[in-house]
């Protein structure tokens, strides 16, 4: 093709895209908390990229969101999914009838939104979600397991974190006890940027909201609560006698009681009443996981409890409680902080050379090793010492030298690429050395 009209090879910003090398930790990630939300006896999901754009637009009254990627074929508006969460409710609203509830189901997929890309903001992102889904009632230790849950998850990623839990009721019944119930999702949304705003600010803002200066700095003082749930509980459960406040420290005292009986740490949870998660949508346990030796990271994982999940679609009333788990976000963040484990150009443990006209036993020797271990072999045209370089340049820890005199005795020359030692033998024993890396 003539030069000029070469196309410049680039790629969408908002976009991650990892070599080989990296993709190989992404992967294995996504293994690790599969496998957690395996053993809590969660049922893998997959519901499709693509939905209508009337069952993703339910919750914003069919208003076109900037946000979304939306498009029509023929007659059919569609928009790609931009959570996990809308198809799940609409999922067990088209299936009610032949699930069993409570309805637990992990959904590991690619989500998208139209934003301006910036830093920690993608446009495609992968999501690691796990919800329990009730049908009418859904007990707190629900919420309980997913709070467990998702602190095996960073256990098993070797990450240490802090989840910090509140109940969403406690500040909701306490501006309705302070006659400010018309206010209370417009102060939860001030209450939400304390950490960004300031306390003095925050007071400000609450006034402009006809809040007077007292009630303000109750409020704040309130949201600042964190610490040992005890302690907290034991300093805010006689600060108001409304139902709603008296429910979320209820709601509380039996969570608490839950995580004691997984034998949770108590070093690996606090009570922090400033956790909110928005204005509108969670409505009582609400959870947001950080790493305190990186606080800059901000918040890693986030779920909670939402009273309707399927509302939209269905009469029937669905509570659910759920985690979420940003891992693009999250793998750039360890990335960029030279954080991941490290990093390998390759999962293959064994390189199979070829001399001379031996392809067919090579071919039958992947075929033994390739149910154990990860084998390639290398069947181009490069010279011996080309291919060793190779196998070299990839880090394979072993090499199978495969020749007429290997194919005639059964024994094999097994080199072992980091210490340099080769030796002769069965491909029972070179599995067998290989495995004992």
């Amino acid at each position: 093709m003539n030069a000029k009209n070469l196309i410049t090879p680039r790629k969408l910003s908002g976009f991650m895209e990892l070599e080989p090398a990296k993709q190989i930790i992404f992967d294995d990630m996504i293994d690790k908390i599969k496998g957690v939300y395996k053993k809590y006896a969660f049922m893998p999901l997959d519901t499709p990229v693509l939905e209508l754009s009337e069952i993703l637009l339910a919750k914003s009254g069919g208003d076109i969101d900037k946000e979304l990627y939306a498009f029509t074929k023929g007659d059919t508006a569609i928009c790609m999914r931009y959570d996990l969460t809308v198809p799940l409710a609409r999922f067990v609203a088209m299936n009610h009838p032949t699930l069993t509830f409570p309805f637990k189901r992990y959904q590991i997929g690619k989500v998208y939104r139209g934003e301006r890309a910036q830093k920690g903001r993608f446009r495609e992102f992968v999501q690691c979600d796990a919800d329990i889904v009730g049908n009418d009632k859904l007990p707190v230790i629900a919420d309980a397991e997913c709070i467990n849950m998702a602190c095996d998850v960073f256990k098993a990623l070797n990450l240490n974190t802090i989840m910090h839990i509140s109940n969403r009721n406690i500040l909701f019944g306490f501006a309705e006890g302070l006659g400010l119930k018309e206010q209370t999702f417009d102060i939860l949304i001030i209450l939400d940027k304390i950490a960004k705003i300031g306390k003095n600010n925050a007071c400000l803002e609450l006034e402009k909201l006809g809040v007077n200066k007292d009630n303000a700095e109750k409020l704040i003082t309130l949201t600042l609560k964190q610490g040992n749930f005890e302690k907290v509980l034991g300093e805010i459960e006689s600060l108001s006698e409304n139902e709603t406040f008296k429910k979320g420290i209820s709601e509380l005292k039996e969570l608490y009681l839950y995580l004691s009986s997984y034998g949770l740490s108590k070093e690996d949870y606090t009570l922090d009443i400033g956790i909110i998660r928005g204005h509108n949508y969670y409505t009582g346990t609400v959870f947001e996981a950080y790493m305190p030796q990186h606080p800059e990271f901000g918040s890693v994982c986030g779920g909670g409890r939402y009273d309707n999940l399927a509302g939209y679609y269905t009469d029937k009333h669905m509570p659910g409680v759920g985690i979420s788990i940003g891992l693009t976000r999250l793998f750039d963040l360890l990335d960029k902080n030279n954080m991941l484990c490290e990093v390998k150009p390759t999962n293959i443990a064994l390189q199979i050379i070829p001399m001379g006209d031996t392809l067919p036993e090579c071919i039958r020797l992947q075929s033994y090793f390739k149910n154990e271990i990860i084998c390639d072999i290398s069947y181009d045209e490069r010279s011996f010492k080309g291919k060793m370089k190779e196998a070299n340049k990839r880090q394979i820890p072993y090499v199978l030298i495969v020749g007429e005199n290997e194919v005639n005795s059964g024994l094999y020359s097994l080199k072992n690429m980091m210490t340099g030692e080769q030796f002769n033998l069965t491909k029972e024993e070179c599995l067998k050395t290989i495995k004992n890396i």
